[in-house]
């Protein structure tokens, strides 16, 4: 599905002064499943839903890279085939409610973030654009902070590879970069490279 180009570039500002906090998965899963921690999932998806501008960065953090550990919707799913259908034929009304109706069982799902961000534009509809926006800006900016992508040890961390696009749109890195790709430990590190300047991004799976 294509992506949002613009809504993803007004997320840029900051983006290289942020301070870097690569995730812990081990640690993120046990205190969103812990009900005492103040990284609850419930406690988390509530202020994010609610007041998304309030959560700090890493409660932005266990809620991006705790997708891993949550029911998510499959791209391949029908539902989303069906959202993604409504998208491309710019039906926008159908767009907005079927991709409300993921969101409800998939809230930190960017793909859906970007199709609302897009229909709440087109109806000029500033409150639900601009609370969408604050979610959005939030989880993209767990993804800045993760790393620095200056080598496969500092590398950028995404959940995927619809996710890597959104950041690499973010680095307007373009077609006149290359890609080589490596599995190792659980993930694929793609490096995107153009003459001696190399980009590094961990894709998880």
């Amino acid at each position: 599905m294509k992506k949002c180009l613009f809504f993803v570039m007004l997320l840029i500002g900051g983006f290289f002064y942020s301070q870097k906090t690569p995730p812990n998965l081990k640690v993120i899963k046990k205190n969103l499943e812990n009900k005492k921690s103040e990284f609850n999932f419930e406690k988390l998806i509530f202020k994010y839903k609610g007041l998304p501008k309030s959560l700090d960065n890493m409660e932005a953090q266990h809620l991006y890279y705790g997708r891993n550990f949550q029911k998510t919707v499959s791209t391949s799913s029908t539902e989303f085939k069906n959202l993604a259908d409504a998208f491309k034929d710019k039906d926008v009304d159908k767009t907005i409610n079927l991709a409300k109706e993921v969101y409800g069982k998939d809230p930190t799902n960017l793909d859906v973030l970007l199709i609302l961000l897009r229909g709440y534009d087109t109806k000029k509809d500033i409150s639900n654009f601009s609370h969408h926006m604050n979610q959005l800006k939030s989880l993209t900016d767990a993804i800045k902070n993760s790393g620095d992508g200056k080598s496969d040890k500092t590398a950028y961390v995404v959940n995927s590879v619809g996710d890597e696009y959104i950041l690499l749109n973010m680095l307007n890195i373009g077609q006149d970069y290359n890609r080589g790709s490596q599995s190792a430990n659980g993930a694929m590190y793609d490096v995107w490279q153009k003459g001696e300047e190399k980009l590094y991004i961990k894709v998880l799976y």
